[in-house]
This record gives C-alpha cells, structure tokens and sequence, in this order.
C-alpha cells in the first residue's frame, strides 16, 4: 500500500515539477528575459517555496510589463510599436496558462494523495 502511495505521489508530482525546472532553466539561460539579481540567486535554490515564489513572481512582472507596453503604446507614446506589445501581451498570457496548468496539476496531486487510503 505504501509503495502504491510514493509511486503514485511520484507520478503525480513528476510533470509539475519538471515544467518549473524547465522554466527556471529558461529564465537562468536568459530565453525567457533578463532576471533581476534576487530572481538570479532564487534560482540556483532547492527550496520548492521559494522556486514556486519566483515563478510565480516573473509570471507577475510578465503581465505588469505588457500592460504598462499597452498602455503606452495607446497613449501614442513612439516607445513601442503595435508587434513589440502584441508579443509582450502572448508572452505574458502564455506564461499565465502554464501556471494555472501546473497549479492545477497540483491541486489534483494534492486530492489524488489525500483521497488515498493508507
């Protein structure tokens, strides 16, 4: 019975966590954009709360950034072009639903485990 439980709670947990160790390998690579120093250091950490904060964190600023783009490009400031905002605003959407998927995918890990009986 307990080796169902660790092989399940493995499995469940598996797709989850490796899509945040790929985008935080993105994120260290620079791929995903620039990091800020305190993002850099939280990186490198084994610490699945403070790897969860800072994905979550850069997802955030993702969304602040295309909105603040928008903004200026509807105010007729010549910083930004009609591209560079429609990209911003896909990249932040993009990064939102992969978090909500991995949310989810845990949220069901987290039901799966607790609806076992041990």
């Amino acid at each position: 019975m307990t080796a169902n439980l660790v092989a399940t709670a493995a499995h469940e947990l598996k797709t989850p966590l490796t899509s945040l160790r790929m985008a935080l390998h993105l994120l260290a690579d620079g791929t995903a954009g620039a990091l800020q120093p305190k993002q850099a250091g939280e990186a490198g950490a084994a610490d699945f709360g403070q790897i969860l904060k800072s994905t979550l964190d850069q997802v955030n600023q993702a969304q602040v950034d295309a909105q603040k783009l928008a903004q200026d490009f509807s105010a007729g400031s010549g910083n930004a072009s009609l591209q560079d905002v429609m990209m911003s605003l896909q990249k932040a959407n993009l990064s939102f639903q992969q978090m909500v998927q991995v949310r989810n995918r845990l949220v069901s890990a987290y039901h799966d485990i607790m609806n076992m009986q041990v």
